[in-house]
């Protein structure tokens, strides 16, 4: 049985120290991957690397001196399990008699470094499961995201309009970007990781779970970040960020006659369900519209009506961009990838490796990756690939249903607000790669390990009032 973690009284000095610590090298974590352009290159790979390592080590160290060691496994950390040991079987090589060496990875050393990274955020989503728990580091939890969030897209505005070509006005690129904003290289990964995060705030303030001034200050950090990912001119993350608060007001707005939070998250006034709900996304959108109209609105309009082309996109027309010129010509290579390795795929991050066999041009183009999620886990892992991310799926909307029957306002807020986050960036999936960063990955891994913890809960609770209903009623009887 998957129970989420509960600190415990009787550690150990040491043992509740290292507690502490280790929540915050988890938060740390979660800052760095995010400030060190997204954790693409080998130096920032390597420190978040050594980061969760020596956390593992202190988790270690604080088992021993509590002299126990209890590890909550959520339920989705058993699909990354089994993608980690698909990954390690495509790794296999083996070598014939004339040396000539055989595996299933196109590329065995990219799916090495692949399976690396994964096992970090395979780690960091136990940790997250086991030291960011109960209400009390929930509560601790939020604040940080939403006020990290509003952090970040303040810098992320600041930059973009005083940008002198340098990351924080003073690193140079090592490769000139195409489309930076804050400190992502990719204005579409600073969109997604904003739109993992602006769901929290509305959905904490739909569910009361933060009142007075508090919900104001929320209620702007979500604003922010809204208009900070439209100003990015990502238009699957001005999309998705739409398609995750239509979410969270789909939800999170009840009447209050029927609340869904229990007695302290009741609604304060009585509308009918669809007119508080379209009420609310219009107050949302209206707000980053204006928003956006303040800072300037006319790139977001050229942007919208005209696109811009993919520096390496195979076109000759300068005008207006398609969809094939923007990403179908990928996503048609990327078919006849899967065509030819539907079973086990070409190997995890092998994809740049395996693009130019099959691609229709002269295989000069650098392609890394297939900017579609899901395409993706289906060229590097074939059908096995595409069956660990669906089993991963199901265990996601199973733990949002039973989330959201939280009876606690504050613990069902911040699931709604997860799940929120987590919808807009599988809607973004659908044309862009940011699970494939590990800054993005590790932040939506934490999400899920929110989810399910609260979904245990409710569980419990619900398991428990059942038992206490039972007892009154045989008492009644008796």
């Amino acid at each position: 049985m998957f129970r989420p973690a509960v600190v415990d009284n009787r550690n150990s000095g040491l043992g509740a120290t290292l507690d502490w610590v280790i929540s915050i090298g988890l938060l740390a974590a979660i800052v760095f991957t995010a400030l060190a352009y997204g954790t693409v290159e080998p130096w920032s790979l390597a420190v978040f690397g050594l980061v969760m390592v020596a956390l593992l080590i202190l988790w270690a160290i604080k088992g021993a001196a509590d002299r126990r060691l209890t590890i909550n496994v959520p339920s989705t950390a058993l699909p990354l399990a089994a993608l980690l040991l698909l990954g390690g079987l495509q790794s296999i090589s083996v070598a014939d008699e004339t040396g000539k060496r055989f595996s299933i990875s196109l590329d065995v050393e990219a799916t090495r470094l692949a399976l690396e990274v994964l096992l970090v955020l395979f780690i960091a989503l136990l940790m997250a499961a086991n030291f960011l728990t109960g209400s009390r580091r929930l509560a601790w939890l939020r604040n940080f995201l939403v006020f990290f969030g509003l952090a970040l897209a303040v810098f992320g505005l600041v930059q973009h309009f005083a940008w002198n070509g340098k990351y924080y006005w003073v690193f140079e690129p090592s490769i000139p970007p195409p489309s930076p904003f804050g400190p992502f290289v990719n204005h579409n990964h600073f969109a997604g990781y904003m739109e993992l995060l602006a769901p929290i705030p509305v959905a904490l303030i739909l569910t009361r779970a933060v009142r007075g001034e508090l919900s104001i200050l929320y209620g702007f950090a979500a604003a922010i970040m809204g208009v900070a990912t439209v100003v990015s001119l990502s238009r699957g993350g001005s999309v998705s960020l739409i398609a995750g608060l239509m979410f969270v007001v789909a939800l999170g707005v009840k009447p209050a006659n029927g609340a869904r939070f229990g007695e302290s998250g009741r609604l304060g006034f009585r509308l009918p369900p669809a007119v508080a709900r379209a009420g609310a996304l219009a107050v949302i959108i209206l707000t980053i519209g204006v928003g956006v109209w303040w800072v300037g609105a006319d790139p977001v309009i050229r942007r919208v009506e005209k696109g811009e082309l993919i520096m390496n996109a195979p076109s000759k027309d300068p005008g207006k961009e398609t969809f094939f010129q923007s990403r179908g010509w990928i996503w048609r290579d990327s078919v006849a990838m899967i065509r030819d390795n539907w079973v086990t795929g070409v190997g995890l991050g092998a994809f740049q490796t395996a693009y130019p066999i099959y691609s229709q041009h002269d295989g000069t183009l650098l392609v890394s990756q297939a900017h579609n999620d899901y395409l993706q886990i289906l060229t590097d892992g074939g059908i096995l690939g595409a069956l660990i991310a669906l089993w991963f799926l199901f265990l996601v909307v199973r733990d949002i249903a039973r989330a959201l029957r939280h009876r606690d306002s504050m613990m069902a807020g911040m699931a709604l607000g997860c799940a929120g986050g987590l919808f807009a960036l599988l809607v973004h999936s659908l044309f862009d790669f940011n699970l494939q960063l590990p800054s993005n990955a590790l932040l939506f891994l934490v999400l899920t390990s929110v989810v399910s913890q609260v979904a245990a809960a409710a569980s419990e609770g619900k398991v428990s009032q059942a038992f206490l209903d039972r007892a009154v009623r045989l008492r009644a009887a008796a």
